[in-house]
């Protein structure tokens, strides 16, 4: 089964891989309320990029706690910014507090250039 799913079933933590137990396997988050966009970005990458586990969230509330459980795994997460429950903004910032080495992707059809707190969590490399 894939590691993405509609809302309904990323609840169910049956379908997440339990990523600790490959040692040197990185993962590659990407979190997007609009299931078909987290699965566009599921595919390509899981198609083309190597040596990495791949795993898409609709929901980040989820995706925090998957990252939490697994934070010294991950390498990259790709967050959408306006989500319920936890904007992207917030869920990079807590990433960035529990592990600064993970890179952080903020995306959105939404326009930066003026908003400030994104600029303030730019300069503070929390959005790399």
């Amino acid at each position: 089964m894939l590691p993405w799913a509609k809302q309904a079933a990323v609840n169910n933590f049956a379908q997440i891989p339990n990523i600790r137990s490959k040692a040197l396997q990185k993962i590659v988050s990407v979190i997007d309320d609009d299931v078909d966009i987290s699965r566009l970005f599921y595919e390509v990458l899981r198609e083309n990029v190597n040596g990495v586990d791949v795993i898409s969230f609709n929901d980040p509330i989820l995706a925090l706690k998957h990252f939490t459980e697994n934070r010294s795994a991950y390498a990259l997460v790709i967050s959408d910014l306006r989500m319920p429950g936890l904007n992207g903004l917030e869920l990079l910032k807590k990433i960035k507090d529990s592990n600064s080495s993970v890179r952080t992707i903020l995306m959105s059809a939404y326009n930066f250039d003026e908003d400030k707190l994104l600029q303030e969590y730019m300069e503070k490399g929390i959005i790399d």
